[in-house]
């Protein structure tokens, strides 16, 4: 791969290039797709979507929103500091080209803004209940009429792959969504592959599916106009990594492992002696404790270690990327950049902490229990409506169901894939609030 094409700042429908050198510096294409996603309806709803503790009322408690901003501005950074590196490295980027270190920051980050953007409610509880609908519920009798691919992308429902639809489908008057940068779309594709073969592979790039089979046929434009490199065979499409989605994928690495477990002490989740001892590893080498020691409440001294912590890793992440450069260019590194962590052992021990005190206690469960019901109730009767319109026998309490649809879903869809997949992306546009006044609605 080549960064002179991986830096594309083509859109959708464009005829021609886009030259870097011609961008007004003021208004640069990739901070233009950072505004885009900050003003897109899809964005707004995460801050009322769970990030850890669903439904939570409690102020310092993150939403998808306030993680989706936090993982912006670290991936910034780390983008920032890898694009001087690389600037330096290949100064005709900058010489020939014109772009600038700066650049690769603002790419990063407005990916990492949107890195979310397409998960459903309820936490990645959500995911699996819209997949469980299909492969063990009522959404079974469904299958016969789908292709094996279309199939897998509902039991393995994937926020990445709908992300992707979020921000690249088009509706009528409405070309191709928020049309970001294919720059920007390359980022964000942590895993470029169609949901068959499942893991075909250990490669950190085939754990998942980053697209549905609607959107096939774009994902596969996006990916070769940005020389991404084929990795599948036969009937199956998928590519090796653009080379920032490792920065991207980093930045959410960094702030799932760090801030979540600063929520779950904030809570009380887990101890503060527990905390100070886990992230004194991390910053043991930059903490300066003199400073440290005048600091009088829990609060301010996990913010200062946090905040450490997070510098610690973002410089360390750099540094794995730029010593794995080529081999990322070739496609040859088949890892994330956190696994090769100097700080590994630290970031697993933090992480096993936060799954048993925080991601798998009783506040956490019981109200994952809850989204699950409502995820599985919504969509079964939405998609029976939809399909009873389609097929011209809709009773009365179909088409009042309907009518509380946004106009935006008012679609009409031709295949049951089709249908099954837009009555899937509506619910999972749903907050988690909305979700649960739905669900009041239609259980009354």
């Amino acid at each position: 791969m080549h960064w002179e094409q991986l830096l594309s700042l083509k859109r959708q429908g464009d005829k021609g290039k886009r030259l870097r050198i011609e961008q007004d510096d003021t208004r640069l294409g990739f901070e233009v797709d950072y505004d885009r996603i900050i003003f897109s309806s899809a964005f707004r709803s995460l801050q009322d979507k769970t990030q850890v503790i669903p439904l939570s009322k409690t102020d310092f408690v993150h939403t998808r929103l306030t993680h989706s901003l936090e993982v912006s501005v670290v991936g910034r950074s780390i983008g920032r500091l890898v694009g001087k590196k690389i600037i330096q490295k290949y100064p005709h980027l900058q010489e020939i080209h014109g772009y600038q270190a700066n650049d690769f920051g603002a790419i990063v980050a407005a990916a990492a803004l949107a890195h979310d953007i397409g998960n459903p409610p309820f936490g990645h509880s959500g995911e699996k209940a819209i997949g469980e609908y299909f492969s063990i519920g009522k959404g079974q009798q469904y299958k016969d009429q789908l292709t094996d691919k279309e199939w897998q992308d509902l039991i393995d429902f994937e926020g990445n792959a709908n992300g992707f639809s979020v921000l690249t489908s088009s509706r009528p008057g409405i070309e191709g969504s928020v049309r970001l940068t294919y720059a920007v779309l390359g980022a964000f594709m942590k895993y470029p592959k169609e949901s068959l073969p499942k893991k075909p592979t250990n490669d950190i790039a085939d754990k998942k599916y980053g697209f549905f089979q609607s959107d096939k046929l774009f994902f596969k434009e996006v990916a070769e106009e940005l020389g991404m490199i084929p990795n599948k065979t036969g009937d199956y499409i998928g590519f090796e990594r653009h080379p920032l989605a490792y920065l991207v994928e980093a930045a959410d690495d960094i702030c799932y492992t760090i801030i979540d477990f600063e929520d779950g002490i904030n809570l009380g989740l887990v101890s503060e002696d527990y905390a100070l001892e886990y992230l004194i590893k991390l910053v043991k080498n930059t903490i300066d404790t003199a400073k440290y020691q005048t600091l009088t409440t829990k609060e301010d001294r996990i913010s200062y270690l946090r905040a450490l912590a997070i510098g610690n890793l973002i410089n360390d992440a750099v540094n794995v990327f730029i010593e794995n450069e080529e081999a990322i260019l070739k496609g040859k590194f088949p890892y994330a950049l956190t696994d090769k962590s100097k700080y590994k052992a630290q970031i697993d021990d933090i992480i096993k902490l936060s799954i048993k005190n925080i991601y798998q206690s009783r506040e956490v469960i019981e109200k994952e229990l809850s989204g699950y019901q409502i995820i599985n109730n919504l969509l079964d009767k939405f998609i029976t409506a939809f399909n009873n319109q389609h097929e011209g026998k809709a009773t009365n309490y179909d088409k009042l169901l309907l009518k509380i649809l946004p106009e935006k879903h008012h679609l009409e869809k031709d295949t049951m894939y089709e249908r099954l997949l837009h009555i899937c992306h509506f619910v999972s546009m749903l907050t988690d609030g909305k979700a649960l006044l739905y669900n009041q609605i239609i259980s009354a």
